[in-house]
């Protein structure tokens, strides 16, 4: 019998390459780097709390599936929509902080995208 884990490898290496380097190499690590600055004094817990929460479910969702599923779309739009509106007025001041919250802004907004075409797709798969 083939283990959990392999069945979730496979499943991820069986996307298309440019959405393993987008999963592995831009939205997890940048969802994961709010952890840095979760003592921020302006919303840095919170912003790590939603950013990080966004994710956490999909792991409970790939146990569940035994890989990637387009449910997995569902916790970000739960989570990241509000932390958009969270982070967008506290991009304006030069710091270290606001980049870093420009850039998880950019990339949580594209993954948004996806999120509603995959949560929609997702909807609209035929019932067991």
């Amino acid at each position: 019998m083939k283990s959990l884990l392999w069945d979730i490898w496979l499943s991820f290496r069986s996307l298309p390459s440019w959405v393993q380097f987008w999963v592995g190499c831009i939205l997890v690590p940048v969802n994961l780097f709010t952890l840095i600055f979760w003592q921020h004094p302006d919303s840095g817990l919170l912003i790590a709390a939603l950013a990080v929460g966004g994710m956490l479910p999909n792991i409970g969702i790939m146990i569940a599936e035994r890989g990637f599923a387009k449910s997995m779309a569902i916790p970000h739009l739960l989570l990241w929509i509000p932390l958009l509106f969270i982070i967008a007025p506290k991009m304006g001041v030069q710091s270290v902080f606001s980049t870093f919250l420009l850039v998880l802004f950019v990339v949580d907004a594209i993954s948004i995208v996806f999120d509603i075409n995959d949560t929609r797709e997702w909807l609209k798969r035929p019932k067991p």
